[in-house]
């Protein structure tokens, strides 16, 4: 029994062995440059924050769960704490960047 290579699919004896690609799990309409993928950060931000105000407001209605409104308040802070050391990465960077000398 032949060994194939990693990555590549088993076949018949004497054929040819053919590698395959991996999987992206990149949606294929996502080519969109850094300032989208920002955008898309500050989104996320925001939609964190919108569902953490729901899950409070159901709690203070009393149709909602506290762990529920805790987790979403927990996701919510999360999010927005990396949305600001993203931040401080590239003001950093644009700060180094402006030191360099020409």
């Amino acid at each position: 029994m032949a060994i194939g290579a990693i990555g590549t699919t088993p076949t018949a004896p004497g054929s040819v062995l053919t590698p395959q690609r991996p999987q992206s799990s990149a949606p294929a309409d996502a080519k969109g440059g850094f300032g989208e993928t920002l955008s898309g950060l500050i989104e996320s931000v925001d939609n964190a924050a919108g569902s953490a105000n729901t899950a409070i407001a159901r709690m203070v209605n009393g149709t909602g769960d506290v762990h529920e409104a805790m987790i979403a308040l927990n996701q919510a802070q999360t999010t927005f704490e990396l949305t600001v050391q993203v931040r401080n990465k590239l003001v950093q960077a644009y700060q180094d960047v402006m030191r360099m000398p020409i």
